[in-house]
């Protein structure tokens, strides 16, 4: 059985790649590492959504739970064109799960940003790859997409914490903001 370690920005995002990849024969591993979720808070509630639904699911979740602000704030700061500073905070986590994912043996990386309607699926596509090739790790690309409706349902019958923004300190000032100016 193949191994993969699948990248976890949220619970709600994993419900149905969880799925595919278990129906696929693969043996699904979970990693938290989200250093763009703003306030802490919220950080707090994405982590315990996802605990929640590693026991929910019985997969394993690797925890990365120092919470490193500083240095995505750092790596994203300057970047004030949603792209790049996208395609940053893209390469931060995937190259973190392809180090992990080598570390541990893992066959395959894969991240539930694949499943989002709002992410720039080639600019991550391409971050992936990247990390892949620069960590010696296969990375495994699926457009989770098709199941969006099907993960929201099971992540309310599941009653796990659901956000409305992506995590980062842009992307919740673009989900106020916004809303204020009208």
């Amino acid at each position: 059985m193949k191994r993969i370690l699948l990248h976890i920005c949220c619970a709600p995002c994993a419900c149905y790649p969880v799925d595919v990849l278990k129906k696929e024969g693969f043996e699904v591993f979970g990693l938290f590492y989200n250093p763009n979720i703003h306030p802490y808070t919220e950080f707090s509630k994405r982590l315990e959504a996802v605990r929640k639904f590693e026991e929910i699911e019985g997969i394993k979740i690797i925890y990365m739970e120092n919470y490193p602000l500083e240095k995505w704030l750092r790596a994203v700061v300057f970047r004030e064109e949603r792209p790049i500073r996208c395609q940053v905070c893209y390469s931060m986590r995937f190259e973190m799960a392809a180090s992990v994912a080598r570390k541990g043996k893992f066959d395959f990386f894969t991240s539930t940003l694949f499943y989002s309607k709002f992410q720039n699926h080639e600019v991550m596509k391409m971050c992936a790859e990247s990390a892949a090739k620069k960590f010696g790790v296969g990375f495994f690309y699926r457009d989770f997409r098709e199941g969006w409706k099907e993960g929201i349902e099971k992540s309310k019958r599941y009653n796990l914490y659901r956000q409305q923004y992506c995590g980062c300190i842009y992307s919740e000032k673009e989900r106020y903001y916004k809303k204020s100016i009208k």
